[in-house]
């Protein structure tokens, strides 16, 4: 006696798109949306990806270029033990420093610096045009896994919604597929009951 052998999994997982008597306009249409989505969520998440990450990349890159190094030193000294107290405490402490910029003028501001740090101690500080002192600026490992971690989100996020955009048209298609299989049915039904009970 032998054994018929069984449909293999591959022909059972694209049987849409092999010629056979079951197989209906419908499924196809279904097929090609399937295959469109799929298209679509990795072109879409690539492209959308690679734009965000270039866009915050370069934002790091003209914050970069806006702002500039100076050595500035302590007027004071800095405080032995740094402030007690909730929030965020890094362990250092509030000072005065002094800089002068590069057209001559001296300019003062407060920054951190580590306790007991002695008057004349050099730090170097970040000022803007107006020599203003500000952040510094990310540093050039930080800015590119901000960049890449603000792509991969970008591609995620944008393939989620083409993925959705696929689903919606795609159950769409289904139960207007069920609803045409309805009324099939409802036609053809009658015929074959009495077919099958014996009736002419």
């Amino acid at each position: 006696m032998t054994r018929t052998p069984p449909m293999s999994v591959t022909r059972l997982r694209w049987w849409r798109w092999r010629r056979n008597p079951l197989r209906r306009h419908s499924d196809v249409v279904e097929a090609w949306i399937v295959l469109a989505t799929w298209t679509l969520v990795l072109l879409v998440g690539i492209v959308a990806g690679a734009a965000a990450a270039l866009s915050v990349d370069s934002s790091f890159a003209a914050r970069r270029a806006q702002v500039h190094a100076v050595t500035a030193v302590l007027t004071d000294d800095a405080a032995r033990t740094p402030p007690s107290g909730g929030g965020y405490d890094d362990g250092r402490v509030w000072a005065t420093v002094r800089w002068t910029a590069a057209d001559g003028s001296v300019h003062t501001d407060r920054a951190k610096v580590y306790p007991g740090a002695p008057a004349g101690s050099r730090l170097t500080v970040w000022t803007d045009p107006a020599n203003r002192m500000v952040s510094p600026p990310p540093s050039t490992a930080e800015a590119t896994l901000q960049s890449a971690l603000t792509g991969v989100l970008a591609a995620a996020s944008a393939g989620v919604a083409v993925w959705t955009g696929g689903w919606v048209v795609r159950t769409w298609r289904m139960r207007r597929r069920m609803s045409e299989w309805d009324e099939e049915w409802k036609r053809i039904g009658p015929e074959w009951r009495n077919y099958s009970s014996g009736g002419t």
